[in-house]
């Protein structure tokens, strides 16, 4: 039985702050299987992770100090919430993987505590019907672990609490802009070639496309996810719009936008870029229903798409046009 440390090692925090930027996160993962925390017993717990390294570190770290099982799952490298929406983190997988540790002979007690947000991929009552162990949901957050075991495994109302708070936020926010980094390097490329072509690629003008979509990256990236409490509505299609054409708007003071048609095409593309990137963070925020995304999606993405391509047309028939 592989017994591991609850110390996280500096290449532990290496790798965690590398997954946030999304380098190599898809291979950020361990072994699933049945693991030992300090010398735990016949009697003790046993906790239920994924086996995502990032969450798996969180968990043990948190443990420290206690005598503990850890029976970590095969999610392929994927966290708790979004595994339990996919259904690797699911019936099927926990009772697999309970038979194929011979959990029975190991504890004496039939007790699973798993997360509360993998409930939503778990099944407990087949679970009990088909391993005879009974799946207990336990705390939103990793943290709140070690108080639950304390208070005889009884949640008080603030561990089912789901909070959403601006260093929550922050975190989320590098991998969602290196992300949308990577989709914009051929735009980019792109847009520099025009720009190039028709100022000169030695001209501060020719760079203005680039700022201006950068800018409307960040916004819909960066600035609405930190800003979400505070801007208006409910859809973050019309939160990221609103930041974009605040962008626009700067944009258009500081800088010089060209003709008429280039500007109307500044604030049509920078706005639905920015309601696009921000549209995409609604995957990592803990108030949206699968449902309500799709809605929204339904509704926002032709919207979006259309002003991209009226645009476009706008700011490509302005480039090409005689020189302001």
């Amino acid at each position: 039985m592989p017994v591991i440390s609850s110390s996280l090692s500096f290449y532990d925090r290496l790798g965690a702050w590398k997954a946030r930027w999304g380098i190599g996160r898809m291979s950020y993962l361990v072994p699933p299987g049945l693991y030992a925390i300090g010398t735990p017993g016949s009697s003790d717990p046993v906790a239920v992770t994924a086996n995502y390294k990032m969450s798996y570190d969180l968990v043990r770290q948190a443990l420290t100090g206690r005598n503990i099982w850890l029976l970590v799952l095969e999610t392929h490298g994927i966290n708790v919430w979004c595994a339990a929406g996919k259904g690797t983190f699911g019936t099927g997988e926990l009772v697999r993987r309970v038979e194929a540790c011979s959990l029975a002979r190991v504890v004496t007690h039939r007790t699973l505590l798993l997360p509360l947000l993998g409930a939503s991929g778990v099944k407990a009552l087949e679970v009990r019907q088909r391993t005879g162990f009974t799946a207990r949901f336990t705390t939103i957050r990793i943290a709140d672990l070690p108080a639950y075991l304390d208070n005889g495994q009884q949640a008080i109302p603030s561990m089912g609490e789901l909070t959403f708070t601006l260093h929550e936020r922050l975190v989320l926010v590098p991998i969602e802009l290196v992300s949308a980094l990577k989709v914009s390097l051929p735009i980019l490329a792109a847009l520099f070639l025009l720009g190039g072509i028709r100022f000169g690629y030695a001209e501060p003008a020719a760079f203005l496309p680039i700022v201006a979509w950068l800018g409307a990256v960040l916004a819909g990236t960066v600035v609405t996810p930190l800003l979400l409490p505070w801007l208006p509505t409910s859809s973050f299609t019309v939160k990221g719009a609103y930041v974009g054409l605040l962008w626009s708007l700067l944009l258009y003071f500081l800088a010089a936008t060209g003709s008429l048609l280039q500007t109307a095409a500044l604030f049509l593309i920078l706005s639905a870029v920015s309601a696009f990137f921000a549209l995409n963070f609604t995957g990592s925020t803990p108030f949206t229903s699968r449902s309500g995304v799709k809605k929204e999606m339904r509704l926002s993405l032709p919207l979006m798409a259309g002003a991209v391509i009226v645009g476009v047309v706008l700011w490509t028939v302005g480039l090409f046009g005689p020189l302001h």
